[in-house]
């Protein structure tokens, strides 16, 4: 068997590897050095940037204004809904209170109780005839 040998290139052989022309350098680590150490707000860039800064800055506010006036009124639509729903269960009880009440059993025995007695003998209708009245 053959031993492993080592092949040493030639120094001119060895070349530096360029970065070819589609990979780009770091400059992303770069640009986020520059923006936290204050280097991007000297920058004229920066200076082009700033009204469109305050206009995302501007909707950014308005968004979260937004959601909080959404959340507000939302809490209010329920708490409304639970008035209502009361009302409704409090008008369902007195309906059926004043139903019960308003029978002719039930308000007989509040009469009696007073004096008041239930006539037993049917109403009588008087009818007069027109040439009676003539006369």
């Amino acid at each position: 068997m053959k031993e492993n040998v080592l092949i040493e290139k030639p120094e001119e052989q060895v070349h530096e590897q360029k970065p070819q022309q589609n990979e780009r350098p770091a400059t992303g680590i770069r640009w986020l050095q520059n923006l936290l150490g204050g280097a991007y707000l000297e920058s004229e860039k920066s200076l082009r940037n700033i009204p469109f800064l305050f206009f995302l800055a501007l909707l950014a506010i308005l968004y979260i204004s937004g959601n909080y006036m959404i959340e507000e009124n939302t809490r209010k639509i329920n708490k409304l809904q639970k008035t209502v729903n009361e009302a409704r269960f409090e008008y369902i009880t007195q309906k059926a209170n004043l139903l019960t009440m308003s029978r002719l059993s039930k308000i007989s025995k509040k009469l009696e109780a007073m004096g008041i007695k239930e006539n037993m003998e049917p109403v009588k209708t008087i009818t007069i005839n027109e040439k009676e009245e003539d006369n």
